[in-house]
Formats: structure tokens, sequence, C-alpha cells
């Protein structure tokens, strides 16, 4: 029996107690909460209370040590804002914890280099939860990249595209501050980095990038002529607006937020045409890889269906993978729209021409397409939570894909983001061995 305590009582915090409460609760325990805002910390001890558990002691940041000397506390979950991981996640190695920790692994090189120190210090273990790599069609993907069948990968094309309710949703909450999330293409985008190191199993070398804030903030809003605007979206009647997002038709993100909010003035439902954005919506990304290979990669935050679409060259054919996670965002019998990101699951429309699916094809040289099967299995990410889950609390099981990942496989994702985040300030490439980390 591990003791666990959770650092950042927030949205993502729910996935790993609603974990250890329903399937690890024999080798799992929570002993405390790190959060500052107490709203939340009483959301989540009524989520254990619920289960017949006792609630549990709750500390403040600046406490951390203290909580995991008293706690006796073995591992530290740490799902608090993106600007903290480094810090949170390095105090508690240091204090004798281990770390389990949300992606990215951090936002900036400081961060990076203060991750390293740390490890090497202590000797601490560091657990990524990359859980795309768990998702049945990019495992497939990767067994198919893996077995040779389209030779030497030369190239890779990978279009992401969140639609206006999931990219929507970054332009509301803290995501909107480069300062606290490092924009995008380092909280997003690190999935995805993620998934090509990982299949390619290589490194990235060069990087560059263009994008801008193109269709969300104040000043395209005023180009388009879109007038004067509520400064959040839970108002007084409730809104039509389909951009608004009002906290009131959740209760889940009602006691998370619009009740907590008096305490830390956090607002959850920003108006995504405001002043102050400081991040892109249009991300595109060219990456060279030390084998070889190159990315040219694609995001968009403002489209009408979500899914993404992998092309991947090789000497010897082609492999492709389709995602269609919703083929459209329609309004319900109401006439309002469901705005709540985290949301899963998805009807399609009766008629729907891109309905929901995922499929691969490979095609050899000289040869006929193919459709290789996918073996899904429900559950959020493509089916990838749940098996990530049991690998964090249990301990991976043998596994010849490789999918738990370490913190050299954060390292590599995130230092992709921060280059591309820097090409796209400079205008210039950038060389990751310029930026002093050791990748390999």
């Amino acid at each position: 029996m591990r003791r666990y305590a959770v650092v950042g009582a927030g949205h993502r915090a729910q996935m790993y107690v609603d974990s250890i409460l329903a399937d690890h609760g024999d080798v799992a325990q929570i002993v405390a909460w790190c959060e500052p805002n107490p709203v939340r910390a009483d959301y989540f001890d009524g989520l254990l209370q619920a289960a017949g558990l006792p609630a549990v002691p709750r500390y403040l940041p600046a406490d951390l040590e203290v909580m995991i000397a008293d706690e006796r506390v073995d591992t530290v979950i740490v799902t608090s804002p993106d600007d903290t991981h480094a810090e949170m996640a390095t105090r508690a190695m240091r204090a004798g914890a281990d770390v389990v920790i949300e992606k990215p692994l951090t936002t900036d090189l400081a961060g990076s280099r203060r991750f390293i120190e740390a490890l090497e210090d202590t000797g601490r273990s560091l657990v990524l939860t990359f859980n795309y790599r768990y998702a049945a069609r990019n495992s497939a993907l990767k067994e198919v990249i893996s077995s040779g069948e389209i030779g030497e990968v030369t190239s890779v094309h990978f279009e992401w595209l969140l639609d206006t309710m999931h990219g929507a949703d970054y332009f509301r909450r803290w995501h909107r501050d480069r300062e606290r999330s490092g924009g995008l293409l380092v909280h997003n985008s690190s999935h995805h980095f993620d998934l090509v190191n990982w299949w390619l199993d290589d490194f990235p070398s060069r990087v560059f990038a263009s994008g801008g804030l193109r269709f969300y903030g104040d000043v395209n809003a005023k180009a388009r002529g879109l007038g004067r605007r509520p400064e959040r979206g839970t108002t007084t009647p409730p809104s039509n607006d389909p951009f608004a997002l009002d906290l009131r038709d959740d209760p889940r993100l009602k006691a998370l937020y619009l009740d907590a909010e008096e305490h830390d003035g956090y607002l959850r439902d920003r108006d995504v045409f405001s002043p102050g954005i400081t991040i892109e919506d249009n991300m595109s990304v060219l990456v060279d890889y030390t084998r070889g290979a190159s990315l040219t990669y694609s995001l968009n935050t403002h489209s009408p269906w979500e899914g993404y679409r992998v092309g991947i060259n090789g000497t010897e054919g082609r492999v492709e993978l389709e995602v269609v996670e919703r083929g459209a965002l329609l309004p319900r019998a109401d006439g309002r729209r469901d705005l709540d990101a985290s949301k899963t699951g998805h009807e399609d429309a009766p008629g729907e021409l891109r309905p929901r699916g995922e499929r691969i094809l490979v095609q050899r040289h000289w040869e006929a397409s193919r459709e290789v099967a996918i073996h899904r299995t429900d559950g959020a990410h493509g089916g990838g939570d749940a098996q990530m889950l049991a690998d964090v609390f249990r301990g991976p099981a043998p596994d010849s894909l490789g999918r738990p990942a370490n913190y050299k496989d954060g390292l590599r994702s995130v230092v992709v983001g921060i280059a591309a985040t820097s090409s796209l300030r400079i205008g210039l490439p950038v060389r990751i061995a310029d930026l002093g980390l050791d990748l390999t």
C-alpha cells in the first residue's frame, strides 16, 4: 500500500482520485491534499467520503515538505498548473517522495534543468503520464512502424484539430496566459510531440515554427465585427452564445470553480474574445530528427470537427491514421451547446458525413492498401487512461512497445514546444543542441 498526496485539486486530479477509489484502492491510498483553495479541497474530500473513506488532511503549497514528512507520503501526484510543475515536483523529490506528474514536464528551460538536477541529486522516481501512448490506435501505429513494413521512416505529417468546444476552452482558463502554460505548443502539443518521438524511437535535433493568434482574442473579434461581449460565460440569464461556458450547467465545474472563485479569484469561464490572451491559436512546426526523418506538424484550435490525421512515409511505403473524435458540434434540443471540454462520448447526428471513428491504412510500394485492426477499449483518450493508470499505481507491466514514460521522454517532448516557442519569437530555426539539455 503506497501513500499518495495530490498537489493541485483541480479537474485533472479527478482522473487519479477516481482511479484509486474505483480500481486501485488495494495498493494505493490518498493521505493528503496540497491545495490552497478550501472549496476545491472540500470537493475532493467529498469524493473520498462518498466512497466510504474519511476526509484527509490538507496543506498549503508552502508546506509541501511538512506534508510529506507528517503524512509519510510515498508519492506525490502533481496536477497543479504547468508553471508550478518544476517547483512542486522537485521540492517533493528533495523531501523524499517519488513523483507522478501530468504533462507537460515543465514550461521552460530553467524548469527542465531543475528536474535534471533534482533527479541526479535524489535518485527518486518520476513518472510522466503520457496517456495517448496507451490508446489502441496509437499503439497499433507504433507496431506498424516497428515491424519495418514501411521501411525506414523519412517524414511524418501530423495535423491535430481541436474543435470550438475543446480548443476554445484553452482561451477561457489559465492556459491563455503564456507565463502559466508555456503556450499550447508546450501544454497541449507535448502529447503530440511525445507520440512522434515514441513512434520513431528518436528525438529532435532542430525546430522551426510559425503561428499566431488569428481567431480568438479581442483584436480578432473586433475585426470580425462581433461587437461588445460579456467578460465571462456564466451570466444571468443564461446565454446561447456558442462560445460562452456557463459553469452553472455542470455540477462538477460549478463545485470546482464557480463556488471556489471567491477564495482565489480564478475565473474558469472568461470570454475567449477578451483582451489578455498571450498564446497562439494556429501553429505550424517543422522538426528534424537525429536519424534523418522530419516532422510537419500543425495545430488548429477552432475547427468545426475534432480529431487528427497522421501520415508516415518510409522507404518501403506509407501508413496513415485518421481519427474523428467529434464530427460536428450541434445544438441540443433546447438550442444550447455542450461546452465542457472534459465531456466524453459523442453521438453522431443522423446522416453525419464525418462519423466518429478511426482507421489505419498501410500501403507498401506497388501494392494495394490494407487496413490494420485496432483493438479499441472504452474510456477517455482513446481508451488509454485505464491502462496507463494501472501502470502508474501497480507498476509497469512488461511492454514491448515501451509505453511507460520517464523524465527523459518528458524532456524530449517539452523541448520541442520550448524550441518552437523560441522560434516563433525570433523567426529562426532553433537547434536543440544549443539548449544545453542532454536528451540521450
